[in-house]
């Protein structure tokens, strides 16, 4: 099953880097903000993303887990 998540960090990123965070959607947001969301695997994923947030020297502003959850629990 895998989790959905939201991170937000400071600054516009390049759409290109979206393979880079593991398929992460980024959403540029008005106020200068990169969203990045999707699901990941579990949290081994999770932490790969948020260290290459910190290799770049982005700041995190916020992590949310939300509530859908993608998964064979999911489908039936």
């Amino acid at each position: 099953m895998q989790e959905i998540y939201q991170f937000t960090v400071k600054g516009h990123i390049d759409f290109d880097w979206s393979e880079w965070f593991d398929g992460l959607e980024i959403t540029h947001m008005d106020n200068g903000e990169t969203r990045l969301s999707g699901p990941l695997a579990d949290q081994a994923a999770l932490f790969g993303v948020l260290n290459k947030v910190h290799t770049i020297g982005l700041p995190l502003l916020s992590l949310i887990r939300l509530e859908q959850t993608i998964g064979d629990d999911a489908l039936s």
